[in-house]
């Protein structure tokens, strides 16, 4: 199945190199453009989108309010956030407004194509040094009594959990935990499933940082 794309951005010159980037693949088509956040939650409101590249600063309508706006649409597409601005602020904002990735504008084309595909398959993406950022900036508030709190969140986990939440925590997709693990991806989603449930997570970056702070990466 071809994965539709929309991509929005106030840059010409930035949507002309991600259709350029994403044009390569034979599973992605670019279907349309947007100039602002207004505009991409009026495309996505027109049905056909399954993923949105979405920038963060733009005139009109900003990428976190718009992505905001986008998710909360019946039935939405997946949205990466796609910018120049590291600062953790950004990170924070854009995942709490639902985003399913985040990416840096400077990332490899193949990782983009492969983020595409990947949020497209469930799969949350974060480029590692924005995963790298996000959870400094969480374990940097209070240090020590967090690996105690991690350590006992973590030991309802069973061994082979433990080590696919440790290949999560590492940025690994669901195809390379399995193949690193010699199991199936079906097996890798259902083991994911549960550790989400057991660490009370809800993404890759939650299950990464409770890792970290148990001092397992």
């Amino acid at each position: 199945m071809t994965v539709r794309v929309l991509l929005t951005d106030d840059d010409a010159l930035v949507r002309a190199g991600l259709a350029l980037m994403l044009g390569g693949s034979p599973d992605i088509a670019v279907v349309g453009e947007a100039t602002n956040g207004r505009e991409a939650v009026d495309r996505v409101r027109a049905g056909g989108i399954d993923v949105v590249l979405m920038d963060i600063r733009m005139p009109v309508m900003d990428g976190i309010a718009a992505t905001a706006a986008v998710l909360a649409l019946p039935e939405p597409p997946k949205v990466i956030v796609l910018t120049t601005f590291d600062a953790d602020e950004y990170v924070v904002r854009a995942l709490a407004a639902g985003a399913n990735g985040f990416l840096l504008k400077d990332t490899a084309p193949a990782d983009i194509v492969d983020a595409v595909s990947r949020v497209v398959a469930g799969e949350p993406m974060l480029s590692p040094a924005i995963t790298e950022q996000l959870i400094r900036q969480v374990t940097d508030a209070a240090p020590d009594a967090r690996a105690d709190i991690a350590q006992r969140r973590i030991a309802c986990l069973t061994d082979r959990e433990r080590e696919v939440a440790v290949a999560v925590g590492r940025g690994s997709s669901n195809a390379e935990i399995a193949a690193a693990l010699h199991m199936s991806i079906a097996t890798v989603k259902a083991h994911i499933s549960r550790i989400f449930t057991k660490l009370d997570a809800t993404n890759r970056v939650q299950v990464a940082i409770t890792m970290y702070e148990a001092e397992l990466l």
